[in-house]
């Protein structure tokens, strides 16, 4: 790979543009064009920059006689395993008309999961960080300003209230190492996210939260059977479509769980045998229709079945999560009110029924 390829690899590819060029293509292919004139037809239709500058690239490595999915690799961060892998196999079966139907219909349906559960989520987001800015506005503007009255008068001030002008007095003082401290903070954090044994204890926790728990079960159980039935179908062998399922799943713990079962396979293990090994993360209802599957040869048709259940499921819980956390969203802002009025106001009104 060149380094202006590797540079265009590292860079992020909106996924509504991957879906597009799927889409696309899959009709272009119906429509008889080739795969080099219609490359090159949705490179120029292409609204992100960055993707235009891939797809030219692999619309000239197919004009020099290099296969589609081998141009598609040169590009993981855009194109990962999953993609490449389908690609390859329509290949080798002379079925790539029919491998790009059912990418198209996996990445529609990734797409349509990871679209519900950040609509689900902007919400509560919204309203954590309009929190934190007006905590913040708190500290750095109106706690300074009260603070030298309490001092003057020398009141024995409430816990919280000594807490808060502590707090304000550091900040405020130390506002450049404060700043510096905080991205510091957040840099530790991502990279700590991006550390796989690190990812693995925290996502482990995750499946350990009452509320949470099953709903990234249900998202993991979701993207397991979709992708699983996408790959059976494109004749990919079972091994090898375990070990590309691992990498496209949430959540570590999942990750590893599959990884392993695909070892497991590879010794001539069966499937419902390979992940019966993990309840916690495949209920019983999953093991029983994989082995249902197994036994009549339709395993693909019934994941396929399974990952729609578990896609409404998910779409449903979405649907419900803003009045699931709006409680819990209005419990914080009362604690952080009722806070904020024990450590400035309950002071002042003191101090006033003392004048």
């Amino acid at each position: 790979m060149t380094i202006s390829s590797l540079l265009k690899s590292l860079r992020r590819v909106p996924q509504s543009q991957k879906l597009f060029f799927v889409e696309h293509l899959r009709v272009m292919f119906k429509a008889g064009i080739s795969l080099a004139s219609a490359m090159k037809t949705l490179a120029l239709q292409a609204d992100n920059r960055t993707f235009r500058e891939i797809l030219l690239d692999i619309y000239k490595n197919i004009e020099k006689g290099n296969n589609f999915s081998n141009s598609l690799a040169n590009y993981p961060r855009v194109f990962d395993d999953l993609f490449v892998n389908m690609i390859r196999a329509g290949e080798a079966t002379g079925k790539l008309e029919d491998a790009m139907e059912r990418l198209y219909i996996q990445i529609k349906k990734n797409y349509e999961l990871k679209s519900k559960i950040k609509g689900a989520l902007i919400y509560p987001t919204i309203i954590l960080i309009a929190m934190v800015v007006i905590g913040i506005g708190v500290i750095v503007f109106v706690i300074p300003r009260v603070a030298p009255l309490f001092t003057e008068v020398g009141a024995t001030l409430p816990l919280a209230t000594r807490i808060l002008i502590t707090i304000s007095e550091f900040i405020v003082n130390h506002g450049v190492f404060s700043a510096i401290a905080a991205i510091v903070l957040i840099a530790a954090v991502v990279q700590l996210m991006n550390n796989k044994t690190a990812r693995h204890y925290f996502d482990l926790a995750l499946l350990k939260l009452p509320i949470i728990s099953p709903i990234i079960k249900k998202i993991n159980l979701a993207l397991f059977a979709r992708t699983l039935s996408s790959l059976i179908k494109t004749d990919i062998p079972i091994v090898q479509t375990f070990q590309i399922t691992s990498h496209v799943m949430s959540n570590e713990v999942y990750c590893d769980a599959i990884a392993q079962s695909a070892e497991k396979i590879k010794k001539g293990i069966a499937i419902k045998d390979a992940i019966k090994k993990y309840p916690e993360l495949f209920s019983p209802v999953v093991l029983q229709m994989i082995a249902v599957g197994e036994e009549t040869g339709s395993l693909d048709i019934i994941l396929d079945e399974l990952a729609s259940f578990y896609e409404e499921e998910v779409s449903q819980i979405m649907n419900n999560l803003p009045s699931i956390i709006e409680p819990i969203i209005i419990l914080l802002l009362g604690i952080g009110v009722a806070w904020i009025a024990i450590a400035v106001i309950m002071p002042i009104y003191s101090l006033a029924e003392q004048i």
